[in-house]
């Protein structure tokens, strides 16, 4: 698959492509549809490429910096699942207010025209384009019959009898309800962050924890979760703690992981964790021993969790 973060190099070979454009953060089942019936069609015609055209950063970050929505997902990994899904190119377009000023009408012509001659795009019913999102579906079919693409508008994707959006998947997982927003997801929800030193305070316990900072996404509410470590290739279960360690009276949050299995020093490395199921909320026991009771029986569901799901991507 090829990957492009730069407008002026758009190879000759993903012209005539068919073309789904959005923010896709966190691929959800909805924007999986939209990439199979961008694959559909490639399918039954020859020597079409399938291309998906993202931004990055996400235009309401560029905007409004300050109240943006928090990213549920890097653009690599956003990437790498599209990759896997089976699109010959992704395209992250980088964000910046000149884009973002420009009509509906100008953004077809400069993109879907001039840099990709497109041959048929697939958008949700719910797409916006152009400058203050004045662009819908409707001016959608209008440029794809003025310039002579095809144009596939695809119902949005309800479960439990809500529309499937990032914005709700953002606060499911705001709310810790980490499991159901899985269920909506192409892929486990995921974090990355640097392992940095703490306070050594859970391997005195027999727990020893990586410390993650730096995360460049959406953390899940406060709380005890299980869920899995990926270090490289290897994949282990992890009991996750997000929140303060009330205790030991901090009230400064903290992500800290306690890696099932694995006794290596990652200090520096780049550590991901993927948040299966909410286990329990952050609770201030009145003794270490309490508190090392309840670490046995957590890490004991987090195995049993672990051992009936597959790794993820």
């Amino acid at each position: 698959m090829l990957f492009i973060d730069n407008l002026e190099k758009i190879p000759p070979a993903l012209h005539h492509a068919a073309v789904t454009i959005g923010n896709f953060d966190g691929v959800h089942c909805g924007h999986v549809q939209l990439i199979q019936r961008v694959l559909a069609y490639c399918g039954q015609e020859e020597g079409v490429p399938s291309v998906v055209f993202t931004f990055h950063p996400h235009p309401a970050g560029v905007l409004h910096p300050q109240r943006g929505p928090q990213p549920l997902m890097w653009i690599n990994r956003k990437a790498k699942i599209m990759e896997q899904l089976g699109v010959d190119a992704v395209i992250a377009c980088p964000t910046d207010r000149e884009i973002l000023e420009w009509s509906p009408e100008e953004f077809f012509e400069r993109i879907l025209c001039e840099k990709l001659h497109a041959r048929h795009v697939v958008e949700g019913a719910n797409f916006h384009f152009g400058r203050n999102r004045a662009g819908n579906t409707k001016t959608l079919a209008e440029q794809c019959l003025l310039h002579g693409m095809s144009c596939e508008v695809a119902e949005p994707v309800i479960v439990d009898g809500e529309v499937v959006s990032s914005s709700r998947i953002r606060r499911l997982i705001g709310e810790g309800r980490v499991r159901e927003a899985n269920f909506m997801l192409s892929a486990p929800y995921r974090v990355r962050g640097m392992v940095v030193h703490g306070l050594a305070r859970g391997r005195t316990l027999g727990f020893p924890t990586a410390n993650l900072e730096a995360i460049d996404t959406l953390l899940p509410a406060h709380g005890i979760y299980a869920g899995r470590a990926i270090f490289g290739d290897r994949v282990f279960p992890a009991a996750i703690h997000v929140g303060p360690n009330t205790t030991f009276q901090e009230s400064v949050p903290k992500v800290e992981v306690h890696i099932l299995d694995f006794q290596e020093s990652i200090y520096g490395k780049i550590l991901k964790v993927e948040f299966l199921e909410h286990l329990r909320e952050i609770v201030r026991f009145s003794s270490q021993e309490e508190l090392v009771a309840q670490m046995v029986k957590d890490t004991q569901r987090v195995r049993g969790i672990f051992e009936k799901q597959q790794p993820g991507t």
